[in-house]
């Protein structure tokens, strides 16, 4: 999965043109994108979406945040359409899946869907205090599937004037990003980055994927269709990339029993055959 595009929860239309783009996974949003007196026709629209299942997309639903109070009717409301997963905004850690978990559990049984079915992916660095949480993630459910970083409530969380000057990210907000993504190293699951808010700025947008993908990222956060087919060409891997990777294996594929092998002048461990097994895409 390489790019995750969101789409309000009370709009069908956008939900219908989404569709028809290739995003590996579409968000369909109760939470930012609907306003409150909205929420309640949004979670009968999202269901109708999730039932539609018009193309081949995974199909996501952001809930709105625990301490709303209105997780758990959100998540009654939207299971029986069999969502493949649920993105938990402002997710403070490890307890926080495990309760969401526990809640889906009973509503998989009652909605006669296989219990452990519906993914967990986590929105892990809105709040200062998820900073702190970050480590509490490995181990915590099976069904976690990913930890998504982002910046704009962190921004308010903080206080700041401003995340980014000539589009780099202040400090703060590389720390969010980078410990995210060690959390989800360390937990085994899609790392996936935040969207890119610049809606026009196409060039951008490829630089800091491409900047995702180098340090580790697996996905990407989307908040308009015109930005999935730059995304997904920029988790693609290179033909260098993918000449390395078939001479790594070869290499060691001749040389099973070796720890370390000589390339190109180069010495290749084991690492580096995880490595190049990850950008073929093999297990």
């Amino acid at each position: 999965m390489r790019s995750m595009l969101f789409v309000p929860g009370d709009s069908p239309r956008k939900f219908e043109k989404a569709s028809e783009g290739k995003a590996d996974a579409l968000i369909i949003d109760l939470e930012d994108s609907v306003v409150a007196e909205k929420k309640p026709e949004a979670r009968t629209l999202t269901l109708a979406m999730l039932r539609k299942r018009p193309g081949p997309h995974q199909l996501y639903v952001r809930v709105n945040a625990l301490d709303t109070g209105m997780t758990l009717a959100d998540l009654a409301a939207v299971l029986p359409g069999r969502p493949d997963g649920i993105v938990l905004p402002k997710s403070q850690g490890g307890d926080d899946v495990r309760l969401v978990a526990t809640w889906l559990e009973a509503l998989e049984a009652a909605s006669g869907i296989a219990v452990g079915t519906t993914r967990i992916v986590c929105v892990a660095t809105e709040t200062a205090s998820s900073i702190f949480g970050l480590g509490s993630y490995k181990g915590c459910s099976p069904r976690l599937a990913g930890l998504m970083w982002g910046a704009e409530d962190l921004s308010a969380s903080l206080g700041a004037t401003a995340k980014a000057s000539g589009g780099v990210f202040h400090s703060p907000y590389r720390l969010a990003r980078d410990l995210c993504l060690m959390a989800a190293a360390a937990a085994e699951v899609a790392p996936i980055d935040t969207v890119y808010t610049d809606i026009d700025n196409l060039a951008g947008l490829e630089q800091e994927t491409r900047a995702a993908r180098r340090d580790g990222f697996s996905a990407k956060a989307l908040i308009h269709p015109k930005h999935v087919d730059i995304v997904n060409a920029a988790f693609e891997p290179t033909d260098a990339e993918r000449a390395w990777a078939e001479k790594v294996i070869a290499a060691f594929a001749s040389n099973p029993n070796s720890g370390t092998l000589r390339l190109d002048g180069q010495m290749i461990d084991r690492p580096h055959l995880r490595a190049a097994k990850k950008i073929l895409g093999q297990p």
